[in-house]
Protein backbone atom coordinates (compact mmCIF):
# COMPACT_ATOMS: atom_id res chain seq x y z
CA UNK A 1 0.00 0.00 0.00
CA UNK A 2 1.40 3.55 -0.61
CA UNK A 3 0.08 6.27 0.84
CA UNK A 4 0.81 10.29 -0.06
CA UNK A 5 0.86 12.86 2.79
CA UNK A 6 -0.28 16.36 1.79
CA UNK A 7 -1.17 18.72 4.83
CA UNK A 8 -0.70 22.25 5.09
CA UNK A 9 0.71 23.55 8.63
CA UNK A 10 -1.08 23.47 11.82
CA UNK A 11 -1.02 27.25 12.56
CA UNK A 12 0.34 27.79 15.80
CA UNK A 13 1.78 24.44 16.28
CA UNK A 14 3.04 22.36 13.93
CA UNK A 15 4.86 23.14 10.26
CA UNK A 16 3.74 21.28 7.78
CA UNK A 17 6.80 19.35 7.54
CA UNK A 18 5.76 18.14 11.70
CA UNK A 19 2.42 17.07 10.57
CA UNK A 20 3.83 14.58 7.82
CA UNK A 21 6.25 13.17 10.89
CA UNK A 22 3.34 12.76 13.14
CA UNK A 23 1.14 11.29 10.23
CA UNK A 24 4.19 8.99 9.04
CA UNK A 25 3.98 7.98 12.82
CA UNK A 26 0.76 7.17 13.25
CA UNK A 27 0.85 5.31 9.57
CA UNK A 28 3.69 2.94 10.71
CA UNK A 29 1.55 2.17 14.10
CA UNK A 30 -0.88 0.36 11.77
CA UNK A 31 1.70 -1.16 9.55
CA UNK A 32 5.30 -1.04 9.53
CA UNK A 33 5.39 -2.03 5.86
CA UNK A 34 3.51 0.69 4.07
CA UNK A 35 4.91 3.03 1.56
CA UNK A 36 5.05 6.65 2.61
CA UNK A 37 5.45 9.60 -0.09
CA UNK A 38 5.76 13.07 2.21
CA UNK A 39 4.78 15.88 0.54
CA UNK A 40 4.53 19.04 3.22
CA UNK A 41 2.25 21.51 1.39
CA UNK A 42 1.47 25.58 1.79
CA UNK A 43 -0.80 27.97 0.16
CA UNK A 44 1.98 30.63 0.31
CA UNK A 45 2.16 31.15 4.09
CA UNK A 46 4.67 30.20 6.39
CA UNK A 47 6.48 26.60 5.15
CA UNK A 48 6.13 28.04 1.21
CA UNK A 49 9.62 27.95 0.81
CA UNK A 50 10.70 24.98 2.48
CA UNK A 51 8.22 22.78 0.98
CA UNK A 52 9.34 23.98 -2.59
CA UNK A 53 13.00 23.91 -1.58
CA UNK A 54 12.97 19.96 -0.12
CA UNK A 55 10.67 18.98 -3.03
CA UNK A 56 13.17 19.98 -5.67
CA UNK A 57 16.42 19.18 -3.51
CA UNK A 58 17.58 22.63 -3.78
CA UNK A 59 19.33 24.63 -1.05
CA UNK A 60 18.60 27.13 1.53
CA UNK A 61 20.21 30.87 1.84
CA UNK A 62 20.14 33.07 4.69
CA UNK A 63 20.34 37.03 4.79
CA UNK A 64 20.13 39.67 7.65
CA UNK A 65 17.14 41.90 6.34
CA UNK A 66 14.62 44.45 7.77
CA UNK A 67 11.96 43.19 10.08
CA UNK A 68 8.25 44.04 9.33
CA UNK A 69 8.88 47.25 12.10
CA UNK A 70 12.01 49.03 10.21
CA UNK A 71 14.30 49.47 13.11
CA UNK A 72 14.41 45.43 13.31
CA UNK A 73 16.40 43.36 11.49
CA UNK A 74 15.46 39.70 11.19
CA UNK A 75 17.37 36.36 9.33
CA UNK A 76 15.31 35.22 6.58
CA UNK A 77 15.98 32.65 4.48
CA UNK A 78 15.14 31.91 1.08
CA UNK A 79 15.41 29.25 -1.31
CA UNK A 80 17.15 27.88 -5.09
CA UNK A 81 15.49 25.48 -7.00
CA UNK A 82 17.87 22.74 -7.91
CA UNK A 83 15.29 21.48 -10.82
CA UNK A 84 14.85 24.89 -11.94
CA UNK A 85 18.10 26.78 -12.44
CA UNK A 86 18.00 30.36 -11.72
CA UNK A 87 14.52 30.27 -9.93
CA UNK A 88 14.76 31.86 -5.84
CA UNK A 89 11.53 30.70 -3.41
CA UNK A 90 10.87 33.89 -1.33
CA UNK A 91 8.20 33.96 1.51
CA UNK A 92 7.31 37.27 2.95
CA UNK A 93 7.02 35.57 6.47
CA UNK A 94 10.64 35.47 6.63
CA UNK A 95 11.12 39.04 6.91
CA UNK A 96 7.49 41.01 7.21
CA UNK A 97 5.50 38.93 9.64
CA UNK A 98 3.02 39.10 12.06
CA UNK A 99 4.48 36.24 14.03
CA UNK A 100 7.80 38.25 14.37
CA UNK A 101 5.98 40.70 16.58
CA UNK A 102 4.58 40.69 20.11
CA UNK A 103 0.88 41.24 20.64
CA UNK A 104 1.70 45.18 21.41
CA UNK A 105 4.18 45.71 18.62
CA UNK A 106 1.13 45.27 16.39
CA UNK A 107 0.42 48.40 14.25
CA UNK A 108 0.09 48.35 10.63
CA UNK A 109 0.54 52.41 10.41
CA UNK A 110 4.41 51.32 11.19
CA UNK A 111 4.89 48.28 9.59
CA UNK A 112 6.65 48.06 6.27
CA UNK A 113 7.21 45.38 3.56
CA UNK A 114 10.87 46.86 2.73
CA UNK A 115 12.37 43.28 4.38
CA UNK A 116 10.56 41.59 1.63
CA UNK A 117 11.46 43.59 -0.98
CA UNK A 118 15.45 43.23 0.13
CA UNK A 119 15.11 40.07 -0.47
CA UNK A 120 13.32 39.91 -3.98
CA UNK A 121 16.69 42.47 -4.43
CA UNK A 122 19.33 40.19 -2.81
CA UNK A 123 17.83 36.82 -4.84
CA UNK A 124 18.69 39.34 -8.08
CA UNK A 125 21.76 40.60 -7.28
CA UNK A 126 23.49 38.07 -5.61
CA UNK A 127 21.90 35.12 -6.91
CA UNK A 128 21.27 35.76 -10.35
CA UNK A 129 17.40 35.02 -10.44
CA UNK A 130 15.67 35.42 -13.36
CA UNK A 131 12.21 33.91 -11.50
CA UNK A 132 10.61 34.37 -8.23
CA UNK A 133 8.29 32.92 -6.48
CA UNK A 134 7.10 34.73 -3.78
CA UNK A 135 4.67 33.50 -1.25
CA UNK A 136 2.79 36.70 0.94
CA UNK A 137 0.72 34.74 3.43
CA UNK A 138 0.96 35.82 7.28
CA UNK A 139 2.28 39.23 6.88
CA UNK A 140 2.44 42.09 9.57
CA UNK A 141 1.92 45.21 6.76
CA UNK A 142 -0.68 47.11 5.25
CA UNK A 143 1.68 49.13 3.11
CA UNK A 144 0.22 48.40 -0.51
CA UNK A 145 3.38 47.03 -1.29
CA UNK A 146 5.26 50.42 -1.17
CA UNK A 147 7.99 48.96 1.08
CA UNK A 148 8.72 46.02 -1.00
CA UNK A 149 8.94 48.61 -4.13
CA UNK A 150 11.44 51.55 -2.34
CA UNK A 151 13.82 48.24 -1.47
CA UNK A 152 13.80 47.36 -4.86
CA UNK A 153 14.88 50.68 -6.22
CA UNK A 154 11.66 51.54 -7.87
CA UNK A 155 11.44 55.46 -7.30
CA UNK A 156 8.37 56.65 -5.06
CA UNK A 157 7.35 60.30 -5.45
CA UNK A 158 5.23 61.47 -1.99
CA UNK A 159 2.99 64.84 -2.13
CA UNK A 160 4.42 67.87 -2.96
CA UNK A 161 7.62 65.98 -4.95
CA UNK A 162 9.55 65.04 -1.94
CA UNK A 163 11.49 61.94 -3.25
CA UNK A 164 11.92 59.09 -1.16
CA UNK A 165 14.74 57.87 0.91
CA UNK A 166 16.28 54.35 -0.32
CA UNK A 167 17.13 53.65 3.60
CA UNK A 168 14.27 55.14 5.28
CA UNK A 169 11.68 52.37 5.11
CA UNK A 170 8.21 53.25 4.66
CA UNK A 171 5.74 52.32 6.41
CA UNK A 172 2.16 51.98 6.47
CA UNK A 173 1.14 55.70 7.60
CA UNK A 174 3.14 56.40 4.40
CA UNK A 175 0.29 55.24 1.91
CA UNK A 176 -1.20 58.07 1.92
CA UNK A 177 1.13 60.43 0.75
CA UNK A 178 2.25 58.14 -2.23
CA UNK A 179 1.52 59.96 -5.37
CA UNK A 180 3.56 58.07 -7.96
CA UNK A 181 5.42 54.66 -8.12
CA UNK A 182 7.40 54.25 -11.44
CA UNK A 183 8.03 51.12 -12.64
CA UNK A 184 9.84 49.61 -15.09
CA UNK A 185 12.91 52.08 -14.85
CA UNK A 186 15.53 50.09 -12.63
CA UNK A 187 17.79 47.53 -13.98
CA UNK A 188 17.72 45.24 -11.16
CA UNK A 189 14.22 43.57 -11.89
CA UNK A 190 14.54 43.99 -15.78
CA UNK A 191 13.51 41.09 -17.55
CA UNK A 192 12.47 39.02 -14.14
CA UNK A 193 9.59 36.72 -13.65
CA UNK A 194 7.71 36.81 -10.53
CA UNK A 195 4.54 34.45 -9.74
CA UNK A 196 3.09 35.60 -6.78
CA UNK A 197 1.60 32.75 -4.19
CA UNK A 198 -1.47 33.81 -2.62
CA UNK A 199 -3.26 32.67 0.07
CA UNK A 200 -6.32 34.70 0.09
CA UNK A 201 -8.59 36.28 -2.75
CA UNK A 202 -9.64 39.61 -1.31
CA UNK A 203 -9.61 42.90 -3.45
CA UNK A 204 -7.54 45.74 -2.56
CA UNK A 205 -9.71 47.95 -0.96
CA UNK A 206 -13.12 48.03 0.15
CA UNK A 207 -16.08 45.63 2.21
CA UNK A 208 -13.85 42.87 1.55
CA UNK A 209 -10.32 44.40 1.15
CA UNK A 210 -7.23 44.28 2.88
CA UNK A 211 -7.85 47.12 5.63
CA UNK A 212 -11.03 45.88 6.60
CA UNK A 213 -10.58 42.50 6.50
CA UNK A 214 -7.59 41.98 7.89
CA UNK A 215 -6.64 44.83 9.52
CA UNK A 216 -7.63 44.30 13.25
CA UNK A 217 -5.54 40.89 13.33
CA UNK A 218 -2.87 43.14 12.48
CA UNK A 219 -3.18 45.62 15.25
CA UNK A 220 -5.53 48.37 13.78
CA UNK A 221 -8.41 50.08 15.54
CA UNK A 222 -11.13 51.06 14.01
CA UNK A 223 -10.00 54.57 12.87
CA UNK A 224 -6.96 53.28 11.87
CA UNK A 225 -8.92 50.63 9.61
CA UNK A 226 -10.76 53.66 7.90
CA UNK A 227 -7.76 55.65 7.44
CA UNK A 228 -5.52 52.38 5.70
CA UNK A 229 -8.56 51.69 3.44
CA UNK A 230 -8.83 54.88 1.80
CA UNK A 231 -5.05 55.24 1.60
CA UNK A 232 -5.01 52.60 -0.22
CA UNK A 233 -7.90 53.03 -2.92
CA UNK A 234 -5.96 56.95 -2.79
CA UNK A 235 -2.97 55.14 -3.60
CA UNK A 236 -4.54 52.43 -6.75
CA UNK A 237 -5.84 55.74 -8.28
CA UNK A 238 -2.64 58.28 -7.17
CA UNK A 239 -0.97 55.44 -9.01
CA UNK A 240 -3.32 55.07 -11.70
CA UNK A 241 -3.85 51.18 -11.28
CA UNK A 242 -7.28 51.60 -10.07
CA UNK A 243 -8.38 49.16 -12.53
CA UNK A 244 -6.08 46.30 -10.89
CA UNK A 245 -7.75 46.99 -7.60
CA UNK A 246 -10.45 44.75 -7.85
CA UNK A 247 -8.59 42.05 -9.04
CA UNK A 248 -8.68 38.67 -6.46
CA UNK A 249 -5.76 38.76 -4.38
CA UNK A 250 -4.96 42.29 -4.79
CA UNK A 251 -5.45 42.96 -0.92
CA UNK A 252 -3.30 39.94 0.13
CA UNK A 253 -0.60 40.80 2.36
CA UNK A 254 -1.95 44.00 3.42
CA UNK A 255 -1.77 44.88 -0.61
CA UNK A 256 1.82 43.47 -1.22
CA UNK A 257 -0.37 42.01 -3.98
CA UNK A 258 -1.42 44.69 -5.52
CA UNK A 259 1.66 46.28 -5.56
CA UNK A 260 3.92 43.36 -6.92
CA UNK A 261 1.01 43.20 -9.79
CA UNK A 262 0.80 47.02 -10.29
CA UNK A 263 4.14 47.99 -9.37
CA UNK A 264 6.73 44.90 -10.26
CA UNK A 265 4.17 43.24 -13.44
CA UNK A 266 3.70 40.42 -11.19
CA UNK A 267 1.76 37.37 -11.69
CA UNK A 268 -0.67 36.38 -9.20
CA UNK A 269 -1.82 32.96 -8.56
CA UNK A 270 -3.27 31.07 -5.94
CA UNK A 271 -0.15 29.35 -3.63
CA UNK A 272 -2.00 26.14 -3.10
CA UNK A 273 -1.97 25.28 -7.18
CA UNK A 274 1.93 26.86 -8.00
CA UNK A 275 3.23 24.30 -4.40
CA UNK A 276 1.06 21.21 -6.11
CA UNK A 277 2.71 21.61 -9.60
CA UNK A 278 6.26 22.57 -8.36
CA UNK A 279 6.22 19.18 -6.06
CA UNK A 280 4.70 17.30 -8.79
CA UNK A 281 2.08 16.21 -6.49
CA UNK A 282 -0.25 15.15 -9.30
CA UNK A 283 1.66 12.47 -10.58
CA UNK A 284 2.92 11.20 -6.90
CA UNK A 285 -0.87 10.56 -6.52
CA UNK A 286 -1.33 8.72 -10.16
CA UNK A 287 0.79 5.74 -7.94
CA UNK A 288 -1.11 6.18 -4.27
CA UNK A 289 -3.98 3.82 -2.83
CA UNK A 290 -4.70 6.95 -0.51
CA UNK A 291 -4.05 10.38 0.48
CA UNK A 292 -3.97 12.40 4.12
CA UNK A 293 -4.27 15.78 3.72
CA UNK A 294 -4.83 19.13 6.26
CA UNK A 295 -4.43 21.60 8.23
CA UNK A 296 -5.42 23.51 11.50
CA UNK A 297 -8.68 24.44 11.01
CA UNK A 298 -11.16 23.43 7.75
CA UNK A 299 -13.67 26.75 7.66
CA UNK A 300 -14.97 28.49 5.08
CA UNK A 301 -11.68 29.90 3.69
CA UNK A 302 -10.62 26.39 2.83
CA UNK A 303 -13.72 26.16 0.42
CA UNK A 304 -12.03 29.38 -1.38
CA UNK A 305 -9.16 26.84 -2.70
CA UNK A 306 -6.86 26.60 -0.15
CA UNK A 307 -4.11 24.36 -0.29
CA UNK A 308 -6.83 20.94 1.72
CA UNK A 309 -9.27 21.46 -1.17
CA UNK A 310 -7.31 21.77 -3.81
CA UNK A 311 -5.56 18.38 -2.58
CA UNK A 312 -9.01 17.02 -2.63
CA UNK A 313 -10.10 18.12 -5.61
CA UNK A 314 -6.96 16.77 -7.13
CA UNK A 315 -7.58 13.11 -5.66
CA UNK A 316 -10.98 13.28 -6.95
CA UNK A 317 -10.18 13.87 -10.18
CA UNK A 318 -7.52 10.85 -10.09
CA UNK A 319 -9.78 8.21 -8.69
CA UNK A 320 -7.61 8.42 -5.17
CA UNK A 321 -9.35 8.16 -1.73
CA UNK A 322 -8.68 11.37 0.52
CA UNK A 323 -8.71 11.73 3.94
CA UNK A 324 -8.41 15.39 5.86
CA UNK A 325 -7.02 15.73 9.66
CA UNK A 326 -8.07 18.72 11.25
CA UNK A 327 -7.19 20.55 14.26
CA UNK A 328 -10.94 21.89 14.13
CA UNK A 329 -13.93 21.44 11.66
CA UNK A 330 -16.12 24.39 10.66
CA UNK A 331 -17.18 23.16 7.10
CA UNK A 332 -17.79 20.18 4.57
CA UNK A 333 -15.23 19.98 2.11
CA UNK A 334 -16.97 16.99 0.80
CA UNK A 335 -14.41 14.10 1.96
CA UNK A 336 -13.86 11.98 4.98
CA UNK A 337 -12.73 14.35 7.99
CA UNK A 338 -11.07 13.50 11.14
CA UNK A 339 -11.11 16.45 14.18
CA UNK A 340 -8.85 16.41 16.38
CA UNK A 341 -11.41 19.07 18.88
CA UNK A 342 -14.21 17.14 20.29
CA UNK A 343 -16.44 16.69 23.36
CA UNK A 344 -12.93 15.11 25.20
CA UNK A 345 -10.23 17.30 23.79
CA UNK A 346 -9.84 21.18 23.95
CA UNK A 347 -8.53 23.71 21.57
CA UNK A 348 -5.81 24.79 24.13
CA UNK A 349 -5.50 20.35 24.54
CA UNK A 350 -5.10 20.05 21.04
CA UNK A 351 -2.49 23.17 20.26
CA UNK A 352 -0.12 22.09 23.06
CA UNK A 353 -0.05 17.90 22.47
CA UNK A 354 -0.85 18.99 18.33
CA UNK A 355 1.48 16.40 17.29
CA UNK A 356 0.49 13.10 19.47
CA UNK A 357 -3.08 14.05 18.61
CA UNK A 358 -2.23 14.19 14.29
CA UNK A 359 -0.33 10.83 15.33
CA UNK A 360 -3.36 9.00 17.18
CA UNK A 361 -6.03 10.35 14.75
CA UNK A 362 -4.56 9.41 11.45
CA UNK A 363 -4.07 6.15 12.98
CA UNK A 364 -7.50 5.76 13.82
CA UNK A 365 -8.34 7.10 10.36
CA UNK A 366 -5.93 4.63 8.62
CA UNK A 367 -7.85 1.43 10.39
CA UNK A 368 -10.78 3.13 9.31
CA UNK A 369 -10.27 3.34 5.97
CA UNK A 370 -8.32 -0.21 6.13
CA UNK A 371 -11.98 -1.34 6.69
CA UNK A 372 -13.19 0.32 3.56
CA UNK A 373 -10.60 -1.39 1.83
CA UNK A 374 -11.21 -4.59 2.74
Amino acid sequence: MRIVLAPDKFKGSLSAQEVCDAMRSGILRVDPHIKIDACPMSDGGEGFVSALVNATGGRFITRRVTGPLPEMKVDATFGLLENEPRTVVVEMSAASSLSQLRPDQRDPLATTTFGTGELIRIAISEFGAKKILLGIGGSATIDGGIGAAQACGLPIILEGGEPVSPTEPLCGRDVERVVLVKHGRVDVLGGIEIIVACDVTNPLYGPNGAARVFGPQKGATPEVVERLDRALQQLATRTGHDDLANRPCTGAAGGLGFGMLAFFGAELRRGAQIVIETTNLRDRLREADLCFTGEGCLDRQTLSGKTVMEVVRRCKELGVRCVAIAGKVEADIGAPVHSIVNDRVSTDDAIAHAREHVQRITEEALRSQLRVFR
